[in-house]
């Protein structure tokens, strides 16, 4: 494989020293079913059928490497968790507005931001829907304003914004 390329600008592009990773979700339901914690070398040859059942060889063989990278667990889902608050708090930065969140809150919106199959992803709605929206609303009618904390608890296993429990359909939709 050549290790330049031409693009329209009939500037040369090295790519010595490039590394291209390809993503897929190709042989994810096996990994899905893996229990939380198993590796997913255990599923390794399940998922390899997939792949050379979707990719000609032609193209298998000019790949160095395939990784499978294991499930994210609900382990994990507290960190991601405080990296999305992190962005939430830049956002409130500009109208010196804090949040302060306790553990609890923490777990509630982990719990209902994981999934099993999904990982993640289903994790900036239930932020969106459960937080930003209510504190959105809290701060345009006034009961937030600029320079204030605003503390996130559990309440009765429901989610409080400011003193104010969020509605359970909320997060669940």
């Amino acid at each position: 494989m050549a290790s330049s390329a031409l693009p329209a600008s009939s500037d040369t592009v090295d790519f010595k020293n490039t590394l291209i990773v390809l993503t897929s979700n190709l042989g994810s339901a096996h990994l899905a079913a893996l229990a939380d914690g198993q590796s997913a070398e255990t599923v390794r040859e399940q998922v390899m059928e997939e792949v050379r059942r979707a990719f000609r060889p032609e193209f298998l063989n000019r790949l160095d490497e395939i990784l499978l990278f294991n499930r994210l667990s609900r382990a994990h889902m507290t960190d991601i968790v405080t990296i999305q608050l992190g962005r939430l708090r830049k956002l409130l930065a500009d109208r010196k507005i804090d949040i302060e969140f306790d553990k609890n809150a923490l777990q509630w919106l982990a719990n209902r931001g994981y999934d099993p199959v999904y990982g993640a992803r289903p994790l900036k709605r239930v932020i969106q829907r459960s937080l930003q929206n209510p504190l959105a609303t809290q701060i345009l009618e006034g009961r937030v304003k600029d320079g204030d904390t605003v503390k996130v608890t559990v309440e009765n296993g429901e989610l409080s914004v400011g003193g104010q429990r969020v509605m359970s359909e909320a997060a669940d939709d």
